[in-house]
């Protein structure tokens, strides 16, 4: 897997897979912001990943799906580097025929063993970093 980021300015980046999809990745203000910052990249990739296996494993249950919202808040540590304390995800599902009951068994499921991104998250990662200059 691998993706290439470009800039494009001092606080814009465009990010790309091997398919030629891309995102923009945006650290301007607030006001002058275009895109998600990586920070709030990386909350809607936890939200999108466990929302698909929320969502499958409801309907495989032969339950209705009508919408799936995923709000994704965070608490940040105050100094450099601030990374992500806290984490919570509220799901909040439309359903005819589901119940909140399996609504919360699926979505720990899917946190706590389906959802790559969740699982990225946990583990330790090993870094690696080689500089090329041109």
């Amino acid at each position: 897997m691998k993706i290439t980021t470009r800039m494009i300015d001092d606080h814009q980046f465009e990010s790309s897979n091997e398919a030629g999809n891309k995102v923009l990745i945006d650290m301007r203000h607030a006001s002058e912001k275009t895109g998600q910052s990586p920070v709030e990249m990386l909350q809607s990739a936890l939200a999108a990943c466990a929302g698909v296996e929320v969502i499958g494993m409801i309907k495989k249950r032969k339950k209705a799906v009508d919408d799936l919202r995923v709000e994704v808040t965070c608490v940040r540590n105050a100094e450099t580097p601030r990374w992500l304390k806290e984490i919570h995800c509220k799901y909040i599902l439309t359903s005819s025929d589901a119940t909140a009951e399996e609504l919360e068994k699926v979505t720990r499921l899917a946190m706590e063993k389906y959802c790559s991104v969740a699982s990225s998250l946990k583990s330790e990662i090993t870094f690696s970093v080689e500089v090329v200059r041109n």
